[in-house]
Parts: structure tokens; sequence; C-alpha cells
């Protein structure tokens, strides 16, 4: 009988691990980055804690831009289809997927998932995440713009408690400024908190509810669509 030897001496860290399979990711989130690119398709990654709203404020934003953009969803949650049902009713399509328990989105989920919903024509593809402030600040997936949502009722001390989230972070959305008047939180105290973290994030205040700061959100959406379009168009041409 041949006898085994130990091939696998030594030590391997967890640590270690957690980098080549980001490593590994980040290389899926490219390829991602490269068909969006290729498509025109504006993609942006909307994560925060559960309850902050991306799912009202995506069936807001549907509302007042689907007539001048095509647009489509791709949901993130351990279990149901809920979120993917709401949005189906605002007219576009949403594909959910389902984690199972695992509490972010990976790039290899939205890779396998983009053949599964109708990109034709699509000018802007939102990623709602799963609701959590720690582990999606890791994971690229692909997108061009990161948004991280903070909802008064959550309080205004979360981007110095999760400075990872932040610090990855394009655009901070102050949501549910319709119940300020209620609840102990500071606008000013938040944002200066955020750029401390991150001196170059970008942040609106914004009511999905009672549409305040909507219309400017929606514009900046246009603008960064548009400047997509621009630069891929400069680039085809060189």
């Amino acid at each position: 009988m041949k006898k085994l030897t130990n091939k696998a001496a030594g030590t391997l860290r967890a640590h270690d691990i957690s980098l080549n399979l980001l490593k590994a990711n980040d290389l899926v989130a490219e390829m991602i980055r490269s068909d969006m690119q290729c498509r025109n398709i504006l993609l942006l990654n909307l994560v925060s804690s559960p309850g902050s709203g991306k799912t009202s404020l995506l069936e807001e934003t549907i509302k007042l831009l689907k007539d001048e953009v095509n647009i489509a969803v791709l949901e993130g949650d351990l279990e149901t289809e809920r979120d993917a049902d709401r949005i189906r009713k605002q007219g576009v399509p949403a594909l959910q997927i389902v984690t199972g328990g695992t509490c972010h989105l990976e790039a290899q989920m939205i890779h396998q998932a983009l053949p599964k919903i109708n990109l034709d024509n699509v000018d802007i593809l939102f990623i709602e995440n799963v609701g959590n402030l720690v582990c999606p600040a890791s994971y690229d997936l692909g997108e061009d713009i990161r948004v991280t949502l903070i909802s008064c009722t959550e309080g205004d001390d979360k981007p110095k408690k999760y400075p990872s989230m932040f610090l990855t972070t394009d655009i901070m959305l102050v949501t549910k400024t319709d119940l300020l008047p209620y609840v102990p939180f500071s606008v000013e105290a938040v944002t200066k908190d955020a750029e401390e973290v991150n001196a170059s994030i970008q942040t609106f205040v914004l009511s999905s509810y009672k549409g305040n700061g909507m219309s400017e959100w929606c514009q900046y959406l246009i603008q960064q669509l548009e400047q997509k379009r621009e630069k891929n168009s400069v680039n085809a041409a060189l």
C-alpha cells in the first residue's frame, strides 16, 4: 500500500483565504464592468442596513424615470421574492437573487443572474444588495456607482461605526427625511462624519414617501448615464 505523505504542512490563515476569494471576486467584477460598458448600461449597487428604504427608493425612481430611460433591477435577499414583486409592479424587469443565508451579494451571483434578465435596450441597471453595512463593503459587483442609504430612523452615527462601507461609497443617500421632526438625527452630523471617512463622498437628502429630493437624485442618474455614454463614445472613436 502506498504510504500517504503530508504535503499540506504549514499554516493557512483565514485572512489569506479571504484575500484569495476577494481577488477572484474582483476578476468577475471586472468582467461585469466590461460587459456593462459594451452595453452602455449604467450599473448601480445599492447598499444599506435592512429597512432603510432601498426598495421604496427604487419604486419612486422608476416612476419618475421610466418615461425617459429603460430600467432593470436585480434584487438580493436572504429569502422571498417580495422585493422583486414590488419592482415588477412598476412595469420594469426584475430578477430576485435569493442568497439562502449569505449576507451579501458577490460578483459571481451577478454574473450568473445577468443572462436570466432581459438587458436589451436597458439604460440603467440597479442592484439592490442584501441589507447589511458590513460584508457588502468588500465585494465589488462591477458597479459604476456604489450608493449607501442611511435612514433617519437609524441614527446619524453610522459612517464612523461602519467606515469600510462609507469609504467605498460614491453616493450617500439620507432617506426618510419626512421623519426628521420626530427622530434625533442630524443631517449635518452624518454628512460631516461621512466626509471625514471619505472626502469624495457626495450626499443627497431625500424622502421617497414625500418626494423631497427625488428630482435632484433622478437628475444625477441621468447625468451619470449621459457621461458614461459620452465617455464610451470617445473611447470607441480612438
